[in-house]
């Protein structure tokens, strides 16, 4: 299975995409960081991570995009960039039929590292050595989408089998939490009559 994992951000928007055989083992195929200038417009910024996403899918045809879910951050301005540029991910690879997976950061700690709670360093050490790379890949954001992609392959079921089966994973707590939670949120509210 291909994967192309999606770190969003505006200023700098990390791609990893990796091969993953059925044995779990991976393989890099490329990565790095789609960037902006901070001084342009928004709008000319998410046109450039646009086109950056859609090269990626163009160049790598993934069978699956991963992208970290975005969680409420103090800063707004940044969560609200990061949100803009994980929406463009979703929907370039939704318009083209390719599955997409959505994890936490504490998911993809857990998966890379068996800890949810893991560092920043700790992620990217198990990145080169899962990956068996010479060195860490730069920026960072590239080892962060690395992990995200590597989450995916090792989380997902294969495409038109379930999880459970031989040789996949069972939805984690975190992501059945999710799951339940974007369920209850898409049931319509019940309506009071009068």
């Amino acid at each position: 299975m291909r994967v192309l994992g999606i770190d969003p951000g505006l200023t700098r928007c990390g791609f990893g995409v990796i091969d993953v055989a059925r044995d779990r083992s991976a393989r890099l195929v490329a990565a790095g960081v789609i960037r902006t200038s901070a001084d342009d417009p928004t709008e000319h910024r998410l046109v450039v991570v646009r086109a950056g996403i859609e090269a990626l899918l163009d160049e790598h045809a993934p069978g699956a995009v991963a992208v970290e879910r975005v969680f409420a951050q103090h800063n707004v301005r940044t969560v609200m960039g990061t949100a803009q540029a994980a929406g463009i991910a979703m929907e370039r690879a939704a318009a083209r039929g390719i599955p997409v997976g959505h994890h936490t950061p504490s998911e993809v700690k857990a998966a890379v590292t068996g800890y949810g709670d893991a560092g920043k360093r700790q992620v990217t050490a198990m990145v080169v050595r899962i990956l068996g790379l010479d060195a860490a890949p730069r920026p960072a954001d590239a080892a962060d989408a690395l992990a995200l992609a590597l989450c995916h392959a090792w989380r997902s079921p294969a495409p038109g089998r379930r999880s459970g089966e031989e040789g996949l994973a069972a939805p984690t707590p975190a992501q059945q939490a999710w799951l339940s939670a974007e369920r209850a949120a898409a049931r319509p509210t019940p309506r009071r009559v009068r």
